[in-house]
């Protein structure tokens, strides 16, 4: 069973991201006030939007925390839940995919979180890429529909991965057992998401104040080199300056703060291709200046298992 205590260092963590979601506020309405040209009122507007939702991002993630592991799991079953649909609703399905896709929604997915809140790692890593992968192939050719079937089978396969069994290592971060470091796992989760989020934020910064050099033009125009490597160690320096929340020496923080921001932009890159062969431009519009939900956790799908097995790996018993 996840537990998990308030200390204050978790407490301080979350005031100060709170505080900086203040700071940005306040410089989001100055610059609101100033503006002139329609440009830049489409750009603050949109700056604006998207604090608004990271400060509801923000609560619902600090309430979840707050309350326990029971809170976190359930946020992020939720996230899935939204994430499966919106990526579901962009590929095309066919009606033999129906009683498939039921069973990935109403079974699969909130048992692979029943088995992360129970702490059962054993099957909880191996639930979805062993018997799910073999589950569902098997429903839908049951159904009889050999249309496509390849196809369609694999992208309901990679969707439940990506969205569910990838995402649920997020919380599962929860039941690790680390010497020293019992009861504070909250801590660590929420290093993992500020490491995530903050590469992705200062990627874009950067990238618009000083990208020329395009990494992959037809399949993210926006992302540059430039960006890339200013955002990359940004997050980086700041993971490594949040040390003290997390079990690692600063070094080890680096290091782990470094793997998390790369494989963070592998997950956006990865997910940009997927819009682009959708022909969308985001996976949805549930966020109000973030697009979906799945446009917001796209670092973090490919980052949370990684960093969890690492972790895992060498810290845990």
């Amino acid at each position: 069973m996840i537990s998990d205590v308030l200390d204050r260092e978790l407490l301080w963590l979350v005031g100060g991201v709170l505080g900086v979601l203040v700071v940005a506020s306040i410089v989001g309405a100055i610059l609101a006030g100033r503006v002139t040209s329609d440009s830049e009122r489409a750009t603050v507007a949109n700056l604006n939007a998207r604090i608004r939702a990271w400060w509801v991002m923000s609560v619902v993630s600090a309430i979840a925390l707050l309350t326990r592991g029971v809170g976190s799991v359930l946020l992020f079953a939720l996230t899935s839940f939204f994430a499966l649909r919106e990526f579901i609703t962009l590929v095309p399905t066919r009606h033999g995919d129906h009683r498939t896709l039921l069973w990935v929604f109403f079974v699969v997915m909130p048992v692979q979180y029943w088995l992360v809140w129970s702490d059962w790692y054993g099957l909880f890593a191996i639930f979805i890429p062993v018997f799910a992968f073999l589950l569902l192939p098997t429903r839908n050719a049951i159904a009889g529909d050999t249309e496509r079937f390849l196809e369609r089978t694999a992208t309901i396969q990679w969707a439940l991965m990506i969205c569910v069994y990838c995402v649920s290592y997020a919380p599962a971060l929860l039941t690790l057992h680390i010497k020293g470091y019992e009861n504070a796992n909250g801590k660590l989760l929420l290093f993992l998401v500020i490491v995530v989020e903050t590469s992705d934020v200062f990627q874009y910064v950067w990238g618009k104040l000083f990208g020329r050099h395009r990494i992959a033009p037809t399949v993210s125009p926006n992302k540059t080199w430039e960006g890339f490597l200013g955002g990359i160690a940004t997050a980086t320096l700041i993971g490594t300056g949040l040390w003290w929340v997390t079990p690692f020496t600063p070094w080890q923080a680096a290091l782990m703060s470094l793997l998390i921001t790369l494989m963070g932009f592998a997950g956006g890159l990865t997910m940009s291709a997927i819009k682009r062969d959708r022909g969308v431009k985001d996976f949805g519009t549930l966020i109000p200046g973030h697009g979906g939900v799945l446009d917001r956790i796209d670092s973090l799908c490919f980052a949370a298992p990684v960093f969890f097995h690492f972790t895992r790996y060498f810290f845990g018993p």
